[in-house]
């Protein structure tokens, strides 16, 4: 069987769907975000036809990266408790539609897709990861794409290249220049995506940029110099990991359709 895996980021999906249902937060606007999820779900598995399908929750436990940095992920917005109460009932909703669901004790869900994701294409497999956050840029390859789902638009190699000037193998080092506000990685200041594509582009990788700040003339050059360490620090937050373990076999992953499923 040749494998199509998809990796849901169900925080990115579930959150998203719900940040567009109408009202206040409580019940009625969780019931709605429920519906629309399990819609956007169903949408989703028969655009991108995968034999492997899993979604990945973010443990609530605080990780690695806060250990590393406790300011990660500061200033985000809490989930809405109604919504986090009902979390649950996604995964049972996303269970019924022949899609599983992964969660491990301080592992954030960015990793395990990661792992997932790398490990599935090392064997010979394709991957497609739902969610709109552009820390899996960094993982694009021939066999590894990301999709928007909510533009129904597969982001690749060269949208990355388009968009930000440089290539997935040079976006851990793009966002440890440039920063990644979503998560509170502030990156260096002074350098924005723009310098920080030009300066990967023009000088190297960021060990190499960093080598050479003293020479770089300005303010960017003199925050470099200044603040390097700080610029690795946001490297080591914003890198995946693609070599954890869980003990799990593809095979548990596979994803059974409707019809299939209702065979007796």
């Amino acid at each position: 069987m040749h494998i199509r895996l998809l990796l849901i980021d169900a925080l990115n999906l579930i959150r998203r769907v719900y940040a567009a249902q109408p009202g206040e937060d409580g019940v009625a606007r969780t019931e709605s975000a429920l519906t629309a999820s399990i819609q956007s779900l169903e949408r989703a598995l028969r655009e991108c036809g995968p034999t492997h399908a899993v979604s990945i929750f973010d443990s609530q436990g605080k990780g690695w990266r806060h250990e590393l940095f406790p300011d990660y992920k500061a200033g985000r917005e809490s989930m809405p408790e109604t919504l986090y109460a009902s979390l649950p009932q996604f995964k049972a909703a996303f269970s019924e539609c022949g899609v599983s669901s992964l969660e491990f004790s301080s592992m954030e869900a960015d990793d395990i897709i990661g792992t997932l994701a790398h490990k599935t294409a090392e064997n010979g497999g394709n991957v497609i990861i739902l969610s709109t956050d552009k820390v899996f840029f960094q993982l694009l390859s021939k066999r590894i794409i990301v999709r928007d789902h909510f533009n129904r638009k597969d982001l690749d190699a060269e949208y990355v290249k388009e968009r930000y000037g440089v290539y997935p193998e040079q976006f851990e080092d793009f966002l440890a220049l440039s920063g990644d506000t979503t998560n509170n990685i502030s990156g260096v200041a002074g350098v924005g995506p723009k310098r920080a594509a030009k300066f990967l582009n023009e000088i190297g990788n960021l060990e190499d940029i960093l080598a050479v700040a003293h020479t770089i003339p300005g303010k960017p050059g003199e925050m470099l110099y200044r603040h390097g360490d700080d610029a690795r620090l946001s490297k080591q937050l914003v890198a995946l990991k693609t070599d954890l373990s869980f003990g799990l076999n593809l095979r548990d992953l596979r994803y059974i359709r409707g019809e299939e499923r209702e065979k007796p």
